[in-house]
């Protein structure tokens, strides 16, 4: 794991690993929630073991002074064939409505950057909801920008009825 990283609020940033589980799961419930996603208590818990047990995905938690769990980012690997270095993106970032405005979530962004840098990767990717301005807002004004060089196409895939 690495070193806390003081936030902006005077939160601090750490990478969670299997003892954190418990703490993140309010958070990514309430993620899953805000994209109108349920999923039992169980179910997240074994989702988000499971990611940091294989090392299938980074999460970053925030913590307020009393060591409350108030923000997460969730960061996946994968490749980049054109630049032949790897590439992170940023899938999820949630912030506890009490703890919304103070830095938060600009920290827990900084952080996966830093994380980026530390890995030697090309770039993030993020996406959000095309509703969620909120977002985009924060986004944008910790320097991120839409992309306009590719068309992101997606398609659900269903399992096979077997």
């Amino acid at each position: 794991m690495s070193a806390p990283q003081a936030a902006p609020s005077a939160a601090t940033i750490e990478r969670a690993g299997p003892a954190d589980i418990d703490a993140v799961l309010p958070l990514f419930q309430a993620y899953l929630a805000f994209y109108r996603r349920k999923r039992t208590d169980e179910e997240a818990r074994a989702f988000l073991s499971e990611r940091i047990a294989h090392e299938q995905s980074v999460i970053f938690v925030a913590r307020d002074a009393a060591g409350a769990a108030i923000g997460f980012t969730q960061l996946y690997p994968f490749f980049s064939s054109l630049e032949l270095r790897p590439t992170w993106l940023l899938n999820d970032l949630y912030v506890a409505p009490t703890a919304r405005r103070s830095g938060v979530a600009l920290a827990l962004l900084r952080r996966a950057e830093a994380h980026a840098r530390e890995t030697g990767a090309t770039r993030m990717t993020l996406d959000t909801a095309i509703s969620n301005r909120t977002a985009q807002r924060v986004y944008e004004n910790a320097g991120w920008s839409p992309e306009h060089e590719f068309i992101v196409y997606a398609r659900s895939i269903k399992p096979d009825p077997t």
